[in-house]
């Protein structure tokens, strides 16, 4: 069966307005509208899955729940969630609303033991968030640096981790280009999926992150570019889903 890159809209909310930051400075905000409307956007596109993070609830500065559940009620994607995920009663929560996957990422590096029995349960639906800075995993809405990507990746693989998502926290907002450098290396670590993040601007970013499927890179989570009109939805499944 011929392998494809999935494209992924990205849907980040902060006060209730979709919004870009810029590698990921809550000072450095533009803001894109209403977030359920680009939701609605995204799926008349043609797009399958959409990822929507509460950027609030991941700055631990307060939450834009209702408005994800809108988007997880209303919308006909798959919809995967991030954003302060980081205990029983926001992971419940989640699965509840009827999202497909979760997205975790501090509570992977902070507490260990509960994203161990997350993975035992759950693994098919988890995606664990590798926010990365100059070679370490950032946390707490990428404000706080702790261990090394590749000793994180050693231990959540042996707990069952399925899928990564990689994000170059340089790269995030910034419309330079993806570190493919960066995803070979977290392919090269781990036999698990990973999800590239951070950094798209062209089309031929998307067909750089293409070649990489063989090596283990399932998707591309695309955001800025599409609001800024470098492209298309259905443009860039075009070029993903070319073989």
């Amino acid at each position: 069966m011929e392998q494809i890159l999935t494209v992924i809209p990205a849907i980040d909310i902060k006060d209730g307005r979709a919004v870009r930051l810029r590698q990921g400075r809550r000072d450095q905000v533009t803001d894109y509208g209403d977030p359920v409307e680009r939701a609605y956007e995204f799926e008349r596109a043609g797009a399958t899955w959409l990822h929507v993070v509460d950027l609030d609830a991941a700055f631990g500065v307060g939450s834009n729940w209702k408005i994800v559940e809108s988007i997880v009620r209303e919308i006909d994607m798959k919809i995967e969630v991030s954003g302060g995920i980081r205990d029983d009663a926001s992971l419940d929560r989640a699965f509840t609303s009827g999202s497909h996957r979760v997205t975790i990422g501090t509570a992977a590096i902070e507490n260990p033991s509960w994203i161990a029995k997350v993975l035992n349960r759950d693994a098919g639906k988890v995606i664990v968030a590798l926010d990365i800075r100059d070679g370490r995993i950032a946390t707490r809405g990428w404000t706080e640096e702790t261990i090394p990507y590749s000793e994180a990746i050693r231990r959540l693989d042996g707990e069952g981790c399925l899928r990564y998502m990689v994000t170059d926290i340089s790269k995030d907002g910034t419309l330079t280009g993806p570190n493919l450098e960066l995803l070979e290396a977290v392919s090269a670590v781990t036999s698990s999926s990973v999800m590239a993040s951070g950094g798209v601007a062209t089309l031929e970013d998307i067909a750089s992150i293409r070649e990489l499927v063989p090596q283990g890179i399932e998707s591309v989570v695309v955001g800025k570019a599409l609001y800024e009109g470098a492209f298309t939805i259905s443009e860039a499944i075009e070029v993903a889903e070319r073989s």
